[in-house]
């Protein structure tokens, strides 16, 4: 009996020493989150509540100052940047998920029997690989008032004198929108195809029994199907939508222009960095966290109707 249970502790004590290496091995990840991640974050929390910034050589705070910086906020521009930034984002994603359904859906269908497969998956997907500000330059050179599109269209007829894209609301927020969209859809569509191909042949072959055509099977079985992956899609493409910074930014050099129509939340942020104003700086860093973890929120509840995930 003695010896039984000397074993059982010996035992005891080489499951809770192996537990231990394990441990080891995420502490790693652990530290570089808390130093790089989790640090600044509550860095930029805590001084969002201060007056602290550079004026000239001289350094003004830090200085407590409560709520005043989100108020100041609230009462300037940053409400038409946050509208900015949505409507950019809203105008790229709709064609995106669209167009990315549409292939998914052609790419998935044995029945379609399309050949070249793996070279239209190649081509859609380059332009993912491509630097924002390498597509940005890019496009400013082809949109710009001497540049080959205009030219193009001049030559042909079509217009007399050169149309000035950048320098109108919707010629600039469309290129930006455009933009968008040629770099995401195709990796939207890997995604999509993924999830489509991992729906199981029995139901397709089912609901082709039962006489339903194209549309029925796309609207009853592969959406509801691949919901998770669509979920996991919009709240990327939203938390990336709020971030958008590059592409504006070369685009129109940072100004925003027209009229900083096409000004967003982040390049907003990035003037009171270069202008050292951390505090502020920090509110908008604040504001734009919560707004992110509100409609990722809301977009987890509203795609879970029946509680499945309870």
């Amino acid at each position: 009996m003695v010896r039984k249970m000397k074993e059982n502790k010996t035992k005891k004590y080489k499951r809770d020493k192996h537990g231990v290496w394990g441990y080891v091995f995420i502490l790693p990840f652990f530290l570089a989150f808390a130093i790089f991640q989790l640090i600044p974050l509550a860095s930029t929390v805590y001084y969002s509540f201060f007056e602290y910034y550079k004026d000239g050589l001289d350094i003004v705070g830090p200085k407590f100052v409560g709520l005043r910086n989100y108020i100041e906020l609230f009462g300037a521009d940053l409400p038409k940047y946050m509208g900015n930034t949505f409507v950019l984002w809203i105008v790229g994603f709709i064609p995106q998920i669209i167009v990315s359904l549409i292939l998914a859906a052609w790419f998935t269908d044995e029945r379609l029997k399309i050949k070249g497969k793996q070279f239209f998956k190649v081509v859609i997907y380059m332009p993912n690989l491509i630097m924002a500000s390498a597509f940005s330059m890019l496009f400013f050179a082809l949109f710009s008032d001497i540049g080959p599109i205009n030219s193009f269209l001049q030559s042909i007829g079509l217009i007399k004198s050169p149309i000035r894209f950048l320098s109108s609301v919707v010629g600039a927020r469309g290129l930006i929108a455009l933009m968008n969209f040629l770099m995401w859809f195709g990796n939207t569509t890997i995604l999509l195809m993924a999830a489509v191909m991992g729906i199981s042949p029995s139901l397709f072959e089912a609901a082709q029994l039962d006489g339903c055509n194209h549309r029925q099977i796309f609207f009853k079985i592969t959406l509801p199907s691949i919901r998770p992956i669509l979920v996991y899609v919009f709240i990327t493409s939203m938390i990336g939508g709020l971030q958008m910074f590059d592409v504006p930014q070369i685009l129109t050099g940072g100004s925003g222009s027209p009229n900083r129509t096409t000004t967003t939340m982040i390049m907003f942020l990035n003037n009171h960095l270069y202008s050292k104003n951390n505090g502020m700086a920090g509110a908008v860093s604040v504001v734009l966290f919560v707004i992110c973890a509100i409609l990722c929120l809301a977009v987890y509840k509203t795609s879970d109707p029946a509680g499945e995930n309870k």
